[in-house]
């Protein structure tokens, strides 16, 4: 599933390409031709990232709402463009360029009257401009979930994924089962500037690099990070655990993680 870095670089890359600029909107695959048709001849008004959610504004009061899950993608390119494959869930067109998306988990139109309300499902953005830090903290400081799960829960922190998620735990060295009430406050903010950090990257790369010794991100992920897929902590050469927590494998090194 893409982390919130690829989510906030598509929201750069598809608003350069479509803000600003009325769309054209089809279903090829035909599962939101309704929502297509409302957005027909539209004019973008922006693009915006929410963690994992993508969301594109028009002037038509609607907003289109995104979630690629497991298997969604894009695609863009420009003008002239070949036919859409069959599977596409929605083409955007500009007279310039355009996006298809791919197997999304979600594609749906939301009223901009209840965008607000939709915000608010969510935690703080790690990459927001204006981030509320604070929010998270208390969330945290008030569960009994073990970190490693809180981490992930888009309710709580909006945008880190299973290998950030990996990464940052091992970066500051905490077990990744600790109780998210037994983490003081000034441990949980250097957690979020790590994570923020490290997101910042990633959007300027276009890939996740936790690792700094292999800086180019046209490496495999394996090369880029310290621990995730991986069998032997860089750190102590102490043998990484991989365990299963909520559906997700966690890697940690119960050496360095204590």
């Amino acid at each position: 599933m893409p982390e919130g870095h690829t989510i906030h670089r598509a929201a750069q890359d598809h608003g350069a390409l479509i803000a600003g600029h009325r769309v054209s909107a089809v279903s090829p695959q035909g599962r939101f031709a309704d929502g297509a048709a409302l957005i027909d001849g539209a004019l973008c008004l922006g693009t915006e990232a929410l963690g994992k959610h993508l969301l594109y504004h028009f002037d038509v009061q609607q907003t289109l709402h995104l979630h690629l899950g497991l298997g969604g993608y894009f695609v863009t390119g420009a003008q002239p463009a070949s036919a859409p494959r069959d599977v596409t869930r929605l083409r955007i067109e500009t007279g310039r360029a355009l996006i298809d998306i791919i197997g999304p988990n979600t594609c749906e139109l939301i009223p901009n009257d209840a965008l607000d309300g939709f915000r608010h499902r969510y935690g703080p953005d790690l990459l927001a401009a204006d981030p509320d830090p604070d929010r998270a903290i208390a969330a945290i400081r008030k569960s009994r979930a073990p970190i490693a799960r809180l981490l992930m829960d888009q309710k709580v922190i909006s945008g880190i994924g299973n290998i950030y998620r990996a990464e940052i735990l091992w970066l500051r060295g905490l077990d990744p089962m600790t109780p998210g009430k037994n983490l003081s406050e000034t441990q949980l903010r250097a957690l979020w500037d790590d994570m923020r950090a490290l997101l910042q990257i990633g959007v300027a790369t276009g890939a996740i690099i936790t690792n700094s010794e292999t800086p180019s991100p046209k490496r495999e992920v394996r090369e880029r990070t310290n621990i995730f897929g991986k069998d032997i902590c860089p750190r102590c050469d102490g043998q990484i655990v991989k365990s299963q927590l909520s559906g997700r494998t966690l890697y940690h090194c119960p050496r360095c993680q204590t």
